[in-house]
């Protein structure tokens, strides 16, 4: 089993590479039949990985977490861990109940992973105290650092958030909200080495935004099949170059959100097709997610092909 670094050393890696790149959140590979393809898996990271992203974030949402079973997971975060091989921070997802979510850090832990991503827990609505206490819960169980995920039916208030920062391990939360108003609260609230970053959907079309409440970093799925479009959107904005984020905005991403919303599910759906188009063995979605209809993998292979364009690159 690999020693973790402590909470803080794994924090001013993950600010180190927030600051210097998007944050990757890999698609997991399945075979036509649906089962796992850890090789395809296994080249498809390290694709991801040369594109030099600040940190990977194997097993979440795009990951298709919700999915897996215990030994997927772990063949997933193992992966991971091996193609990283420590050149960035690699945060695995847990989820559900805390006590399931405890099993499977302990897998993350002995996996190698650096950190933990706590997805939103399962189905129900529950009270601020409850949302601690299911932090509390996962953070007694592990010694991996964690970031929780606001999203759905989690959602801190500022009170919360200092409880929550103040348990030990906890160092970040990823907000999928979109709620300036509350996250300004939340940011003012919070330690000063406290990680926030954009996990909307397509965080691109909101990342202006969240940036002028003091929140600039941001996960992109668009990394997980043209990091070319990702990182020339990410250069853009750090360098005020707002001429090229309207370009990108107006040719490419809000053209790809128009699509993602036409059916449930196609956040990931369309940015596994898209992968696919890329070349990458990443397989079909599992249910109950669906493939894109054949019109809507034409209109995606035509963004795509736009988008590229625009940085100069070629399906």
């Amino acid at each position: 089993m690999t020693v973790s670094a402590g909470p803080g050393a794994v924090a001013h890696r993950l600010r180190e590479g927030m600051a210097g790149g998007v944050l990757s959140f890999p698609l997991t590979s399945f075979r036509d039949d649906g089962t796992l393809d850890p090789d395809g898996f296994r080249a498809y990271v390290a694709d991801r990985l040369a594109a030099s992203p600040g940190a990977v974030f194997p097993a979440c949402g795009t990951g298709e977490f919700f999915s897996l079973d215990e030994d997927e997971y772990r063949q997933v975060v193992t992966v991971a861990v091996e193609e990283a091989a420590g050149r960035v921070p690699v945060v695995a997802g847990i989820g559900y109940g805390w006590a399931q979510a405890a099993r499977f850090a302990r897998i993350a832990e002995d996996a190698g992973a650096d950190a933990l991503l706590v997805l939103p827990h399962y189905l129900v609505a529950a009270p601020q105290d409850g949302l601690v206490a299911q932090l509390e819960q996962i953070a007694a169980r592990t010694r991996l650092p964690l970031i929780a995920y606001q999203r759905g039916q989690v959602a801190f208030t500022a009170a919360s958030l200092v409880r929550i920062a103040a348990l030990p391990g906890v160092i970040g939360l990823k907000d999928g909200h979109s709620d300036l108003d509350r996250l300004q609260r939340l940011t003012l609230a919070a330690p000063e080495d406290f990680l926030f970053f954009n996990g909307a959907a397509t965080a691109e079309i909101q990342a202006r935004a969240y940036a002028t409440v003091g929140v600039p970093a941001y996960s992109s799925a668009v990394h997980a099949f043209a990091p070319e479009i990702a990182d020339a959107f990410f250069a853009a904005l750090r360098d005020d170059d707002h001429g090229t984020v309207d370009t990108l905005l107006r040719g490419f991403y809000v053209p790809l959100v128009e699509l993602r919303d036409r059916v449930p599910g196609y956040a990931v759906s369309l940015v596994k097709a898209a992968a696919r188009l890329r070349g990458h063995r990443v397989g079909p979605v599992r249910a109950p997610l669906t493939d894109p209809s054949p019109a809507d993998l034409a209109a995606l292979t035509a963004l795509l092909t736009a988008g590229l364009d625009l940085v100069g690159a070629a399906l």
